[in-house]
């Protein structure tokens, strides 16, 4: 297991260093890693620490942060098909933004869109845990997630027909395709307080979520209480989609796809996925986002777009070997 996450933080490292040298800019590697630290090269440390390090950064922590919340969702649900929205957090959070664009808030604040997109999120969850109820079980979350999803995704299809502007009407489409690009640090501090929230949520979980795998009776017996739990699992995976969304846009796939692949490497225990989750999420977005900027760099293809390509195929491949292993 050690071994698997060392893999995975060394692979994680070594993106991170190649994200920070790949640009449209043909500049040698060891300038661009100097020109993070050193003031004398001019306009390449402004490229260096304006552009491409928040980008870097923001890389690895929307990326673990969707692979943890897509490992906990689904050790919680027992279901290999869940995924971070599941509970309306990000389609809720989608609205906020999109209201925010049409109302000309995200022109007039540059913090305005991420934070009407948090707004959206803590809504959403907000309703999705009055509708579960207290007492309701995780056949209740799942219902009340793809109702609020169903609801914040009707919203916003009537906020694009209703845009007078087709300028803003193409900036929301955009927008919740998911991007990286043109992101400071401000998103960064802005995104990190959230994820690191909901990341200390979650792995308190960790014997939850490993004595779910008995069954919720079993669980109980063992002295679970799955009420909190639930509370616990739902509030974390809302602070990381949240933050993530905010700042990133509409990204699938990742915690969806990452646990899918890293479950046969740790076994059957969820509480050991949680963490290699939270790295290879890093990996695959870290991946995606260095794709964007090597394939079709005049065009802008967006991240969310590269991760749904990749991401679906691999999970019909993952579906089908499923199906096949079955007697």
């Amino acid at each position: 297991m050690m071994r698997l996450e060392l893999c995975l933080f060394l692979a994680m490292i070594v993106l991170f260093l190649v994200s920070l040298t790949v640009g449209p800019a043909d500049v040698p590697v060891g300038d661009s890693l100097r020109a993070l630290f050193d003031q004398s090269y001019g306009p390449l440390t402004l490229v260096m620490q304006e552009i491409r390090l928040p980008r870097a950064v923001l890389a690895i922590i929307v990326g673990s942060g969707l692979g943890l919340a897509g490992a906990a969702m689904q050790g919680y649900l027992r279901n290999p098909l869940a995924e971070p929205g599941l509970i309306g957090v990000s389609a809720s959070a989608a609205l906020g933004a999109v209201l925010a664009i049409f109302f000309g808030v995200a022109a007039s604040a540059s913090l305005g869109l991420p934070l009407a997109a948090l707004t959206g999120a803590l809504v959403g969850v907000f309703l999705v845990m009055t509708l579960a109820g207290p007492r309701g079980g995780s056949l209740t979350l799942i219902l009340a997630g793809i109702a609020i999803s169903a609801l914040a995704g009707a919203l916003t299809s009537l906020v694009l027909n209703l845009s007078p502007n087709p300028f803003a009407a193409n900036e929301i489409i955009f927008w919740m395709m998911g991007s990286l690009a043109d992101r400071s640090m401000r998103h960064v501090w802005l995104a990190l307080p959230f994820v690191l929230i909901g990341v200390g949520v979650i792995a308190t979980t960790a014997r939850g979520l490993d004595a779910l795998t008995l069954g919720e009776d079993a669980a109980e017996t063992m002295g679970i209480d799955l009420g909190h739990l639930r509370l616990l699992l739902v509030f974390g995976t809302a602070a990381i989609v949240g933050g993530t969304t905010a700042v990133a846009g509409a990204i699938g796939f990742v915690g969806l796809v990452v646990p899918h692949i890293l479950r046969p490497l740790v076994g059957a225990s969820p509480s050991r996925l949680l963490w290699s989750s939270a790295l290879g999420g890093a990996i695959m977005l870290q991946l995606a986002d260095i794709a964007v900027r090597l394939i079709l760099p005049e065009r802008d293809l967006k991240l969310g777009v590269v991760t749904a390509i990749v991401g679906a195929p691999l999970f019909l491949h993952l579906i089908y070997k499923t199906r096949r292993e079955l007697p």
